[in-house]
């Protein structure tokens, strides 16, 4: 018996419910696809340039922390370039005393002293890392808030075209009932599918991004301290320790804005 209900049942299952569907589902079938290839396509993207900025930022830190003079580490970027966001950072501190110093106070823009000047460029590059860092993130927690209530929708679509033509068949069996509904659960799966991987790729690139920009904000402040201040601390370590142990010139200017 069993082994003839087995070649009379119809075959069921992904296949088979996409050559059975009609165009709301297969749209939100494209729509779930969509959404997990953008998601993968960020995630992927958001890796790869995240072990490159650790990469080449890990070079740029140890070749800035040895080098003899500012000059050095100007020179340095002129050859080698801002790849980085601790080389932007630094770039942009160079430039800005430089241009202090050539220019004054002439502008608006230039208003100030120049520490103060060095700090208005540093807060502004470190937004710029700060929105570069956060791009994509948007899409991510889009899909893994959207993707489930999508699934759930074409699920409920689904069953309700199977009852709807189980009714006019005229037959309640529970294996003519199970197989349809059975099939549109898919869409639920396929949604919890899309979800979980950009939650926890949103999730573990937020992480990545706050260590990151805790780092940043760290380098910026003794950047400020070379630069503006005519104070330099030397090695890392007692950077982190001045750092702890007064107020940071960034995140002044940051509460203050």
């Amino acid at each position: 018996m069993n082994a003839e209900l087995a070649t009379t049942a119809p075959p069921l299952g992904l296949s088979h419910w996409i050559s059975h569907t009609d165009t709301l589902g297969l749209i939100l079938l494209g729509v779930l696809l969509t959404m997990s290839l953008a998601a993968w396509s960020i995630l992927v993207l958001k890796a790869w340039e995240g072990w490159r900025k650790r990469q080449r930022g890990a070079r740029f830190c140890a070749s800035f922390w040895n080098a003899r003079s500012l000059d050095e580490v100007a020179q340095q970027l002129q050859v080698q370039g801002a790849d980085n966001p601790f080389a932007h950072l630094a770039q942009c501190a160079l430039q800005a005393r430089a241009h202090h110093a050539h220019h004054g106070t002439t502008r608006l823009a230039e208003a100030g002293t120049a520490s103060e000047f060095v700090t208005r460029t540093l807060k502004m590059a470190l937004d710029e890392e700060t929105a570069h860092a956060e791009s994509g993130l948007t899409v991510l927690a889009t899909v893994g808030a959207t993707a489930p209530f999508v699934g759930l929708f074409g699920t409920v679509w689904g069953v309700y075209h199977a009852l709807v033509a189980i009714g006019l068949s005229g037959s309640g069996a529970l294996d003519q009932v199970a197989g349809p509904v059975g099939e549109a659960l898919i869409m639920t799966a396929l949604g919890l599918a899309v979800a979980l991987p950009a939650v926890m790729g949103y999730n573990l690139i937020t992480r990545t991004n706050r260590v990151l920009l805790a780092k940043l904000d760290g380098f910026a402040y003794a950047l400020h301290t070379f630069v503006a201040l005519g104070q330099p601390l030397g090695h890392p370590a007692r950077v982190e320790t001045a750092a702890s142990a007064a107020p940071r010139a960034v995140s002044a200017v940051r509460a203050a804005a």
